[in-house]
């Protein structure tokens, strides 16, 4: 078996916890920045740390390139479906952009791979 992500994911133990991170990429793709990462115990503070993030994102991009982040940070809908995915043991993932990156906040199921 090939040793991806999806097969990973997969096999990761119940109760594993979850990996957070945020990274940057050049729109040409040349280049992608690790802006951070944590571990988290269970779906709620793997939540958390994606909405700080994010919040960190959304202060360093020009107010319209900001307005989704905004959105996506009350949303609590989708707050909801994040915490579900999570449960499930599914990758959640959220993407902003703006001209110079493409920022990418992530939460997956096990440890640090």
């Amino acid at each position: 078996m090939r040793d991806t992500l999806a097969n990973r994911q997969r096999s990761a133990p119940p109760g594993a916890g979850y990996w957070c991170e945020c990274l940057a990429h050049t729109p040409d793709h040349a280049r992608t920045f690790w802006l951070g990462s944590a571990p988290a115990g269970s779906p709620a503070p793997a939540l958390r740390w994606l909405l700080a993030r994010a919040r960190d994102v959304a202060e360093q991009l020009d107010p319209a390139y900001a307005l989704p982040v905004r959105h996506w940070l009350g949303d609590e809908g989708e707050h909801r479906r994040i915490l579900t995915a999570l449960a499930r043991g599914e990758l959640y993932s959220f993407t902003a952009a703006d001209d110079t990156a493409r920022y990418v906040l992530s939460a997956r199921p096990g440890a640090a791979w």
